[in-house]
């Protein structure tokens, strides 16, 4: 078993200020464009890029994205009788490739150029993700071998898989969750396999864990063989119900002093175990040797956990990606307008050549509409790009 990345998965929070009236005067309009349009706009704000989206939620008149940080920030409109107008959701990409202390910097940051004012009693840190990814090939998921107290709740995933048998079913378990948000929720999951399921969104994840390895000199994983690349994630989820009313965590200070006692009590009220055929009492079980791995890891210094992925990385495999998807959309297509115009297989590569000449044509016809229409990509995919 090998550790090939371990740090922060996600974190929320809320600020306690509403953004200035010249802000909410900037935005309102494009909204409404947004919100005509159907569709995401593009927004620079005091040195600040986002995505603008065409709608809000609970509360929040706007909602605005960075796609390569896939960080999203809640707006609602100024009113002073509700201090707390701002969210702020950092997904796992920025987390897993700068750290914390680099989210931390650029939250500040950009509140900064947004003209927000606020101090550090006017943060409010909500639900924080830390995970730790093992490669253990040889390993098997068995629920049965959590010790966890008998009002906890537990749900298990069983993938169908017919070359695999646990516990008399026919598969493998692939994924247990433990407790609820906003609770304590700790899942042990193959995340392997969800790196896979999610295509593109998740690939940067291979990325990642070679980075890791590759600065320890051991080689890359393999995605196609599972015997030597299968991972298996232990995430803990710490909701407001921890954070806040149990450990009273809210501000940065609070959480530099405590968090890391937050992880240790998570893996201690909730274990994976080696079963002792001759102890019936689960509580005298000893740990698995993944648990004790986890918890040796996540008891260092939290703050700093990064991979050692460029950061333009992420924006590499993200435009790869969408080149890829792109490609075979526009073959897609022009395969079926081939069809519809009653082209045969053996005169479809001339029918392609001739596509280009097509197109061409399309564009003269109206070059101030296809100029529109690059502008308008260009903006969309203007993160990566």
């Amino acid at each position: 078993m090998k550790i090939v990345h371990r740090g922060f998965d996600r974190l929320e929070l809320s600020i306690g200020a509403n953004i200035p009236a010249e802000l909410f005067e900037h935005l309102d309009p494009i909204r409404e464009q947004a919100e005509e349009a159907r569709q995401k706009l593009p927004v620079t704000y005091g040195g600040a890029d986002f995505d603008l989206w065409p709608n809000g939620a609970q509360g929040y008149r706007f909602i605005l994205s960075s796609d390569i940080w896939a960080s999203q920030w809640f707006f609602k409109k100024p009113n002073p009788r509700d201090p707390w107008g701002i969210r702020i959701i950092i997904g796992s990409h920025f987390l897993a490739t700068q750290g914390l202390g680099k989210v931390r910097a650029y939250i500040a940051k950009t509140l900064e150029r947004l003209g927000v004012r606020y101090g550090p009693h006017q943060v409010s840190i909500g639900r924080t993700d830390f995970c730790v990814d093992i490669l253990a090939p040889e390993f098997e998921l068995t629920p049965e071998n959590f010790v966890i107290h008998s009002h906890t709740n537990r749900a298990d995933y069983c993938t169908p898989d017919e070359h695999v048998r646990s516990n008399g079913k026919s598969g493998r378990f692939t994924s247990v969750t433990i407790g609820k948000t906003p609770g304590r929720q700790v899942i042990l999951y193959d995340k392997r396999r969800e790196v896979i399921e999610k295509g593109h969104e998740k690939k940067i994840w291979w990325d990642i864990w070679n980075s890791n390895l590759e600065a320890e000199g051991v080689p890359p994983l393999d995605p196609q063989d599972r015997s030597q690349s299968q991972v298996w994630r232990i995430e803990i989820r710490a909701g407001k119900r921890v954070m806040k009313d149990r450990w009273n965590i809210s501000r940065w200070e609070h959480f530099d002093a405590m968090f890391g006692d937050v992880i240790a009590e998570a893996f201690k009220k909730t274990r994976y175990c080696e079963p002792d055929p001759f102890d019936t009492n689960r509580a005298r079980w000893p740990n698995h040797e993944i648990w004790d791995l986890a918890k040796i890891e996540s008891d260092a210094d939290l703050t700093e956990l990064r991979s050692y992925l460029a950061p333009s990385a992420i924006k590499e495999v993200h435009k790869a990606e969408q080149i890829k998807l792109m490609m075979t959309l526009a073959v897609g297509n022009c395969v079926t307008l081939a069809a519809l115009e009653g082209i045969e297989s053996d005169n479809l590569q001339d029918y392609l050549e001739g596509m280009g000449q097509r197109l061409r044509l399309d564009i003269q016809a109206d070059p101030e509409r296809a100029a529109n229409k690059l502008a308008s990509a260009k903006d969309r995919y203007r993160f990566i790009a």
